[in-house]
């Protein structure tokens, strides 16, 4: 101000003075909205408000502060400053005492806004750097005082693209203007010739300024921008369960980015493989240590999986369901574990009360699975474990359900597991032929078991027993 302008000793006073007063002004309606702003930070630290509202609110408020800093350097900050400023300008100007022309006060404006338009970008950046410290405090806050994860859903507050664009336009286009600015108060305090051809030159120069800076800011944010969203993309497919490399290559930061996504994909695949295996190891071994109870039971649970298998895939089942029956029927006898001994080992006919007690291990079985946890992996394998013991016509156990009432895998296993128990020898008996077993799951059909997947399951051994033969 003081180089640009040609004024005397006491002027420069008067001006010192003026942007004294404003100054205050500026503080004072700046302190006012900051207050406001940080009211919900300051409910949650200093007022002692641990509610989860309360929290959820502050680290909200804690995100939208970088954007808050830019409003109140555009609003309190440059109007608390600009308006006092003018006013006293124009009062001073009216009185002669500052020989400025009066519209020196719009030109003074306008560089204000200059000013606040570049101290709001570097507010912004320092304030986002300032309040991460503030969101990790309040995120740890609400994990442990409530349970919640504030960050669990990604909200974008303001994105890359406008960061950029407005950061490159401005930082590009703030110095010409503000040189053109003081070039034109310098002109007017000392006239030149060709002020006309001056203007037509600076405005064609600031345009052209503006359009490289709005270009250069399009392809930076293109260049940063891409392989973010690929790797958003990659984090998608995981979160899907697609385990997937990224084949981006890249020659900044970004490749190290690249190169640790896909390292994560690997462990990620090692740890499924091993979690996969063992928890194969797992199913196996509680079929294998339940049928270890009885000698005569040996390997029924591992048998009744692979009928099973044969008959779901023979239905169409897709390779997740055959698993998933391939578990269930693994672990469908489980509830014979709360069977005492006495009446599980027992060596010739049961009584009707042990029947009774026998026909309770669907139920038991099924009252163990949903224990497990987690949950959400035992539910689809209870529905086989409970009802593989239902009857197509209603007069099985143990709730008598009826035809397409009984669930998918019960209506299968209940073939499997017949066909095994009936093939296998017992204390009381021996197994019979395979070619009767066959028989009376033919003469059963529609009554006992599912019709459909009894006949798939007779076809199945039928070609089995052919390619034998051939």
């Amino acid at each position: 101000m003081f180089s640009t302008l040609v004024i005397s000793s006491l002027e420069i006073g008067i001006l010192l003075f003026i942007l004294s007063i404003s100054i205050v002004c500026m503080g004072l309606c700046e302190w006012f909205v900051f207050k406001k702003h940080i009211n919900p930070i300051r409910r949650v630290f200093k007022n002692g408000d641990l509610s989860f509202e309360a929290i959820e609110n502050a680290y909200s408020q804690a995100h939208r502060f970088p954007s808050l800093s830019v409003y109140r350097i555009f609003g309190p900050h440059l109007f608390g400053l600009s308006i006092p400023a003018v006013l006293l300008a124009a009062v001073f100007i009216q009185t002669e005492l500052l020989s400025l022309p009066l519209y020196y006060t719009l030109l003074a404006t306008a560089g204000a806004v200059l000013i606040a338009g570049m101290h709001g970008i570097i507010e912004f950046f320092l304030s986002s750097k300032a309040v991460r410290p503030l969101l990790i405090t309040l995120r740890n806050k609400a994990l442990m005082l409530h349970g919640a994860d504030l960050t669990s859903e990604a909200k974008i507050h303001i994105s890359i693209q406008q960061k950029v664009l407005y950061s490159a336009i401005y930082i590009g286009v703030f110095p010409l203007l503000l040189f053109t600015l003081a070039t034109q108060i310098r002109f007017l305090e000392n006239p030149v010739p060709l002020l006309s051809e001056y203007w037509s030159w600076a405005i064609f120069i600031l345009i052209v300024s503006v359009l490289f800076a709005v270009f250069g800011a399009f392809l930076l944010f293109k260049n940063i921008s891409e392989p973010i969203e690929k790797l958003q993309f990659g984090m998608s497919e995981v979160e899907q369960g697609h385990l997937s490399y990224r084949n981006e290559v890249y020659s900044d930061e970004f490749s190290k980015l690249i190169a640790g996504f896909n390292k994560m994909i690997r462990r990620l695949k090692e740890r499924d493989q091993i979690n996969s295996q063992l928890l194969e190891s797992l199913y196996t071994t509680l079929a294998l240590a339940l049928d270890a109870r009885d000698q005569y039971t040996a390997g029924h649970s591992v048998r009744v999986a692979e009928y099973s298998v044969l008959i779901g895939r023979e239905a169409g089942l897709c390779e997740a369901s055959l698993d998933t029956l391939r578990k269930s029927a693994l672990l469908h006898d489980i509830g014979k574990i709360g069977i005492r001994d006495s009446i599980l080992l027992k060596e010739g006919r049961l009584t009707h009360e042990e029947f009774e007690e026998i026909k309770k291990h669907p139920v038991i079985g099924a009252g163990i699975l949903s224990n497990v946890q987690p949950g959400e992996m035992m539910e689809p394998l209870i529905p086989g474990v409970k009802y593989h013991h239902e009857r197509y016509d209603g007069m099985g156990y143990p709730d008598g359900l009826r035809g397409d009432d009984i669930p998918l895998f019960g209506r299968i296993m209940a073939v499997a597991d017949a066909y095994d128990a009936m093939t296998s020898d017992r204390p009381y008996r021996r197994g019979m032929p395979a070619e009767k077993a066959l028989s009376i799951i033919e003469e059963g059909k529609g009554t006992q078991w599912d019709p459909e997947f009894a006949e798939l399951f007779l076809n199945v051994m039928d070609c089995q027993r052919e390619s034998k033969s051939g």
